[in-house]
């Protein structure tokens, strides 16, 4: 019993309708959220662990998981080194970053978008868009028109 070696079991971790966790939440294979958590859900990189965020659950912190799925609300960024889902009813506010993404009809992301390379390594940080215009195009562009009334015959 004590001084072997234990061989730790998978299993699925279960946030219930009517439970809400407050703390950051540390696991190593599935994590079901019909709840709500209030902090960031941490799983080892590289690892097969996935997070499923169910219609009903709701999380407030970040998601640092190598697979996720999402069909209710993140208040905050998901970063995957493998595989995001974006069901139907996913609402993300904040910035996904992302290896392979899934995007489902009616799923919303109010953030930014970021892929990163080979789904490991540090993630770039969003770059702004660039106006593509040359400056002379713009300053045509933006001159005043004048409004001309058309007749009737």
């Amino acid at each position: 019993m004590f001084g072997k070696e234990t061989k730790t079991e998978s299993g699925i971790t279960l946030v219930a309708t009517n439970c809400e966790l407050e703390g950051d939440v540390h696991f190593s294979d599935q994590l079901i959220v019909n709840g709500i958590v209030k902090g960031n859900i941490y799983a080892q990189a590289g690892s097969k662990a996935t997070v499923t965020i169910s219609e009903k659950g709701r999380v407030k912190g970040e998601i640092h998981v190598p697979n996720v799925i999402v069909n209710g609300k993140i208040f905050g960024d998901i970063r995957s080194d493998r595989h995001i889902e974006l069901a139907a009813k996913a609402e993300v506010k904040g910035n996904v970053y992302y290896h392979l993404i899934e995007m489902v009809k009616g799923s919303r992301v109010d953030g930014h978008l970021v892929h990163m390379q080979d789904g490991k390594g540090e993630v770039a940080e969003p770059q702004p868009a660039r106006n593509r215009e040359k400056p002379e195009e713009a300053d045509a562009q933006a001159a005043p028109m004048t409004s001309v009334k058309s007749r009737s015959a």
